[in-house]
């Protein structure tokens, strides 16, 4: 695999980041600041890591020559999974806007960062902009795509119907056309159920900021339609969506795939036979949800798209339907490939309980047609639990919705409002105990679960489970909890690097993307958030460059690491909602 040389400053340069040659020292990679940069009005905080004897730092200009700020560090505290010291130095009564570093005496400078209103605006939008990059069907001009232009990949006009999915009006072999949607993540395949929670999250965010996005622009081919950029972005995945529905009977194929993982080469390069497989419960169901608040959303745009949004309601109320005739279908790639040719051994997206999904259909189904037999098909509170949205885990979408539109509410669901609020406001006060206590005072990192295959979603949903509570209260501290995590992610973290490719002095700059480790381009596609720390990285993907060995620490950028350096569209949605969110409500901050 090519490897691509490091060039920070240039990077940031490249892509209007905070990446200007701040003095003549290199920086210090012991100082953990998000490398974007702050709000006037919002904490600012850095974490210092190392032994260290000072007890002051200063906030300079970017030349150096001038202090704007001084403080005192924090007593040290050892870092909960590594144990290493650190200190925080909070400059959160620092107003002036600017181009600044952060100058611990005996360690050095950190990297730039920018103190100015709307200051994560470039990034919130990348990260949207970075679904334009994983977009099938079409090539990406240079116009659009700047230095990563490409041609057309994977037309998907010509997709062969798997035995596994065969029916007696498609049978095994036979054609179908399913064009459009998005690389699912470092690999050119498209999944159903991560598509799922992409989308729900994706509109979710428009439904929680529509004027913030309204005003939006992000130069992809769609601009200036009158429509919003993100619902132009998201319609490419949906109406691909629309496609992997079986006509017949309303079920829905889990995925759309290669038998095995293309070669690192580039979309228009790989050419090898693709299928549709299963229908199943799970897939079903994640489509219901879609296609009911897309319904909700395109609906409110009837001269854009005549009538899609009856179509969506369609598809959602005939997906629905399915998974009540078809409850417990479990797409097994094990047990389907020791009945079926060719075999599978793509991405399985593999799930076995399915009332997670049943509750999210149903909500998002129950908002849209305002039809109480959908709030009382299924059990909505089957219990207290208030499980963290991942592809697997869906429920929370569900009661985002339905907090979202409280005021819509008929009698049979507003009776279970109150409870519902209290435990999503509940949830977000358990994210948020002891931040404040550990080392690097962000949401993130309470427990070693949170960095598993993917963390950086973890953070991101962390983020938007804040933000609910926020809605839900308007008490800023969630607000600004929130903002730990988009600062987690910017580099206020244990490995020291900026997760979203192309945004900070220290980036992710080797990601496991194909596209961006075939294009011969040394920098990568920027706006895509990389999976992060993941503990069990190493013996997952046995990249030989880890030399961490705690669980928030064991991230190696290098494009080997599928298990710690991925991309995915799953983890970039609630960076989407995040960075976006707290741009629309920290505008005045």
């Amino acid at each position: 695999m090519r490897k691509k040389f490091w060039r920070p400053l240039l990077l940031g340069l490249l892509l209007g980041g905070t990446g200007r040659a701040a003095m003549a020292q290199a920086p210090s990679e012991e100082i953990r600041l998000n490398q974007v940069g702050f709000y006037p009005a919002a904490p600012k905080v850095a974490v210092v890591v190392g032994e260290l004897k000072e007890t002051v730092f200063h906030v300079k200009t970017a030349d150096g020559k001038k202090t704007v700020f001084s403080g005192k560090l924090a007593p040290m505290k050892p870092a909960e999974f590594s144990k290493k010291p650190t200190r925080v130095a909070d400059f959160s009564s620092l107003r002036q806007t600017g181009t600044f570093v952060l100058e611990i005496p005996g360690k050095g400078t950190s990297y730039t960062f920018e103190v100015k209103p709307k200051v994560h605006e470039a990034v919130a939008a990348a990260s949207i902009k970075g679904f334009y990059y994983q977009r099938t069907f079409s090539e990406l001009p240079q116009q659009y795509a700047g230095q990563w232009p490409r041609p057309a990949g994977h037309p998907d006009t010509q997709v062969l119907i798997h035995p596994s999915a065969a029916s007696p009006q498609r049978p095994a072999g036979s054609v179908i056309s399913s064009p459009r949607g998005w690389y699912d993540a470092g690999d050119y395949n498209k999944y159903i159920v991560n598509s799922g929670i992409t989308m729900g999250t994706l509109l979710s965010g428009y439904e929680d900021f529509p004027e913030y996005f309204q005003k939006q622009s992000l130069n992809i081919p769609e601009s200036g339609n009158q429509v919003p950029d993100l619902l132009d972005e998201v319609l490419w995945n949906l109406r691909w969506m629309l496609t992997m529905q079986d006509p017949q009977d309303g079920g829905v194929y889990h995925k759309l795939t290669n038998p095995a993982f293309d070669g690192i080469i580039m979309p228009h390069q790989a050419q090898n036979p693709r299928y549709v497989v299963q229908k199943g419960t799970a897939a079903s169901l994640d489509f219901a949800a879609v296609m009911a608040q897309a319904s909700r959303v395109y609906g409110k745009f009837p001269k854009a798209f005549p009538g899609l949004a009856d179509s969506c309601l369609t598809a959602a109320t005939k997906a629905f339907a399915w998974a009540q005739q078809n409850p417990k279908v479990e797409y097994n790639q094990e047990a389907i490939n020791k009945e079926f040719q060719p075999q599978i051994s793509t991405g399985a997206y593999g799930d076995k309980d399915f009332q997670d999904e049943f509750i999210w259909a149903a909500a998002e189904l129950y908002l849209t047609t305002k039809q109480d037999r959908y709030y009382t098909a299924v059990n909505l509170f089957p219990d207290d639990k208030m499980p963290l949205p991942s592809w697997g885990q869906v429920r929370l979408l569900g009661y985002y919705s339905l907090a979202r539109f409280s005021k819509e509410l008929t009698p049979v669901a507003k009776k279970d409002l109150p409870l519902l609020q209290k435990r999503l406001v509940a949830f977000a006060d358990e994210l948020m105990a002891g931040a404040h206590d550990r080392a690097y005072r962000t949401v993130m990192g309470k427990t070693e679960r949170d960095y598993n295959w993917g963390s950086s979603s973890n953070a991101a949903n962390q983020g938007i489970a804040l933000l609910q509570a926020f809605r839900i209260t308007s008490d800023r501290k969630y607000l600004h909890a929130a903002l730990s995590n988009l600062d987690y992610l910017l580099g206020r973290n244990a490995t020291g690097f900026s997760f979203v490719t192309g945004y900070g002095q220290k980036s992710t700059r080797h990601p496991h993307h194909r596209p961006s480790m075939a294009d011969g381009i040394a920098e990568p596609v920027p706006g895509l958030l990389a999976g992060g720390p993941n503990g069990q990285a190493n013996r997952q993907d046995k990249c030989p460059t880890y030399t961490a060995t705690s669980p928030d620490e064991m991230y190696t950028d290098d494009d080997c690491s599928y298990a710690s350096n991925e991309i995915a569209i799953n983890w970039n949605a609630p960076l989407v909602y995040l960075a976006n969110g707290l741009e629309a409500l920290l505008q005045k901050e």
